[in-house]
């Protein structure tokens, strides 16, 4: 037996860096050992790529103006301070445009304190201004 190894050869067929001067493969545009560009990328080889936008979505946001829908505005503030002092009599849903409530917190003196406290606090928790429907 023949203790002689073989070496293949490969079929990718090599050139030298001009930078590093290190074998890299005929086909590499940049030096697969030291990273710099050994020849110039050509444009041809890029496929050109076309977009063709034919966006035709339309605003579908249905949002609308809460003032132009019959929902007032109303200032925190000054609800608080109606129902903090005129509250048994219903002065603050007077306010806010409910007759029928501003009457029934005017004959039971603020649902018999219980509305007014918990009106009272309620308030408080509201954004600055609110709406009323």
């Amino acid at each position: 037996m023949d203790n002689t190894t073989h070496t293949p050869e490969t079929s990718t067929r090599m050139k030298f860096c001009s930078h590093c001067g290190g074998k890299i493969p005929e086909a590499a545009v940049i030096c697969t050992l030291c990273g710099c560009q050994v020849e110039q990328i050509k444009q041809n080889e890029q496929p050109s790529i076309i977009i063709n936008n034919a966006n035709t979505n339309t605003n579908a946001n249905m949002n609308v103006n809460a003032a132009a829908v019959g929902v007032r505005m109303r200032n925190k503030w000054v609800a608080f301070c109606l129902c903090l002092f005129l509250g048994y009599f219903g002065a603050h849903k007077f306010y806010e445009g409910k007759a029928g409530m501003g009457l029934l917190y005017l004959f039971t003196g603020g649902l018999f304190g219980i509305g007014w406290f918990i009106d009272c606090i309620s308030l408080l928790c509201k954004p600055n201004p609110y709406y009323v429907h």
